[in-house]
């Protein structure tokens, strides 16, 4: 699957936006082959299970311009980098306890030009900043994530939903949920995409 998956479901996607998604492959494929930061047999799947579902959130909601977002766990950078790409008038922290990851985070934010992204090798229990949204892609149980990245969640609202988390988990999640005691709103991405690998894939919005 190449970069023609992205925009079928954003045909609204500037030059600048197209050339930035088409050239996260070869980035990427040049990357892995020295840091492993996407498995092996996933580098040809680049654009369906990392890009596009990073941007399952881009259907979710639209960040209002000046947000402040905080990616958790990028490892490679997911969903910081393509939702970077997305809105460029946002503000994105990409921060893993993996250093040799960040570096391959910040050489591709270099690449394409995103003025917009920091990379950080740093652990959330560090992090003293504020955010809209604390974005991740299934680091942990929900629970243990909803505990550790509470705090850098803003009380300034500036969005349409309600600052907090959005988190991409795939299968049954209800008890790590409910282990919370708060409310979430859950979504499925197949609501958003055709594509079989996205048929147990979920957005899980908390609001904090």
């Amino acid at each position: 699957m190449n970069v023609e998956v992205i925009s079928k479901y954003f045909p609204q996607l500037t030059d600048n936006q197209l050339h930035a998604f088409a050239n996260l492959q070869p980035l990427y494929a040049e990357w892995n082959e020295k840091i492993n930061v996407i498995s092996r047999k996933d580098i040809d799947n680049l654009y369906t299970n990392h890009v596009l579902h990073s941007l399952a959130l881009a259907k979710f909601t639209q960040f209002a311009p000046q947000s402040k977002i905080l990616d958790v766990g990028t490892g490679g950078g997911f969903p910081g980098i393509p939702l970077a790409i997305m809105f460029p008038e946002c503000n994105f922290h990409l921060i893993d306890s993996i250093g040799k990851k960040i570096s391959v985070v910040q050489a591709v934010a270099n690449s394409l030009g995103l003025s917009n992204v920091k990379a950080e090798h740093i652990r959330v229990e560090q992090v003293k900043d504020k955010y809209d949204f604390v974005v991740s892609r299934a680091v942990t149980r929900f629970d243990a994530f909803y505990r550790m990245v509470r705090h850098c969640v803003s009380s300034q609202q500036n969005n349409q939903i309600a600052n907090g988390i959005l988190y991409l988990k795939g299968g049954d999640f209800d008890d790590e949920i409910a282990a919370t005691k708060r409310t979430a709103t859950i979504e499925p991405i197949s609501s958003y995409f055709d594509e079989p690998f996205f048929e147990t894939k979920k957005i899980i919005h908390m609001a904090l």
